[in-house]
């Protein structure tokens, strides 16, 4: 059977949804979908003087917030779950009007969140710029025979925000020379050697980059003291 007692965490009006079939002692009307319990008897809204409020179900936290301060009389809406021995709350009855000037505030907030976001991204997409470019000019200084749209693409790769490429960690960051280095190095291995197609045919990865490092190492030493006919 469905308890008669409401626990303190629901303070305020309280309006049921009944687990059983209920009828208004008032007015006899019934079922009700929602009741109001008085003196252990249960009355419909209307009835219970509450019949103008409207139900905005539980799920947005800023919106209900929000409408209950807007609304100058307000209910709180539980059901008492049998499987969990408790009463769990299911939404409010608020005012419309209140219910309406509420959405009003959170489509202004949720705008201004929009726009915040798109700023933030375009100053993200600019910062990324200037890195990558930083990055490509630091591949250009220690490797000066490294094509220059070469170095561009290798800076683009490695530095893709998120990507836990070498070029996002604190040492490609900080353009340290091992961190260029790495990420050169990587470029080479994967577009001037065939270590992608020894992955692929099932090699070892250790055993792969033990057979190209050679093919690698050849380039790299080209690129550190050769400078190309076009910079790109």
């Amino acid at each position: 059977m469905e308890p008669r007692s409401i626990p303190p965490l629901f303070n305020g009006l309280v309006v049921h949804r009944p687990v059983r079939r209920r009828h208004c002692a008032d007015c006899r009307r019934g079922p009700l979908p929602l009741l109001v319990r008085e003196n252990g008897a249960p009355r419909c809204l209307d009835c219970a003087d509450l019949g103008h409020l409207v139900l905005l179900p539980r799920g947005d936290t800023a919106l209900t917030r929000r409408a209950r301060e807007e609304s100058t009389l307000s209910a709180v809406v539980v059901r008492f779950d049998r499987r969990r021995g408790r009463y769990e709350r299911q939404g409010v009855l608020v005012e419309e009007e209140a219910l309406a000037r509420a959405e009003r505030r959170c489509l202004a907030d949720a705008e201004a969140r929009r726009r915040r976001r798109a700023r933030d991204a375009r100053r993200r997409a600019a910062e990324d710029a200037r890195f990558t470019e930083a990055f490509a000019a630091e591949i250009r200084r220690l490797f000066p025979g490294c094509p220059a749209e070469r170095a561009r693409s290798a800076a683009a790769h490695t530095s893709v925000r998120g990507s836990g490429r070498v070029g996002r960690s604190a040492a490609g960051r900080a353009l340290s020379e091992g961190a260029v280095v790495s990420a050169v190095a990587a470029s080479v291995r994967h577009l001037d050697t065939p270590y992608d197609r020894l992955l692929m045919s099932g090699v070892p990865r250790n055993e792969a980059r033990r057979r190209i490092a050679p093919a690698v190492e050849r380039v790299l030493a080209q690129w550190s003291r050769a400078r190309p006919d076009s910079a790109g």
